[in-house]
């Protein structure tokens, strides 16, 4: 298909991407694999700290543990933990204002490391496999403090804006005419298919 309307500069961005969404798949794959080989425990523990230091009114070890609960429940290998922290802030500051919600996120950090503590020795955030974390993480999974983090990072996480050109996405596209005119039918991607 052919389109004779002028393209919008956010076609010129699309092109420069060289790698296409296939050879991204293709090569995900090796990448995870490299990848799982390295923790990112292990990885970001100084960096972590660092962030967990933010945690003022629920203090660095709860802020800690959620950092790693974050990461593991929207995961995103090559996001760094900041922006978690950042999706982390407001429910902190609602902390600051709501002792219930203090109290679960304080008492539900605490249970987990408990958990782990007693399956495997050591605190949650301090687990170096992922799929300890996991595990333990699907026992929780349908309690009021998991329900709550998780629900609370859908939104404070995606909708982050610094995050948006991380994931390839450029926002919002009905103020600028929609996507029918900006690549909507551009399906370069598919070459090879």
């Amino acid at each position: 298909m052919s389109n004779t309307s002028p393209r919008a500069p956010m076609r010129v961005v699309e092109k420069r991407i060289t790698l296409s969404r296939r050879g991204f798949l293709k090569g995900g794959g090796m990448a995870a694999l490299g990848v799982g080989a390295l923790s990112t425990a292990t990885l970001m523990t100084p960096a972590r700290e660092a962030l967990a230091a933010n945690f003022k009114v629920l203090g660095a070890a709860t802020g800690k543990t959620l950092l790693v609960l974050a990461r593991d429940i929207f995961p995103h290998d090559r996001i760094s933990d900041r922006y978690y922290l950042q999706a982390l802030e407001p429910l902190e500051a609602q902390a600051a204002k709501d002792d219930k919600l203090k109290a679960l996120l304080t008492e539900g950090t605490a249970a987990l490391d408990r958990l782990a503590k007693l399956r495997f020795k050591k605190a949650y955030a301090d687990l170096a496999k992922e799929t300890d974390r996991l595990s333990l993480l699907y026992v929780i999974e349908h309690g009021a403090f998991f329900q709550k983090v998780k629900g609370h990072l859908v939104t404070g996480f995606y909708d982050n804006k610094a995050v948006w050109p991380l994931f390839g996405y450029e926002g919002s596209s009905w103020e600028k005419g929609g996507y029918i005119n900006r690549g909507f039918d551009d399906i370069d991607w598919l070459d090879g298919a």
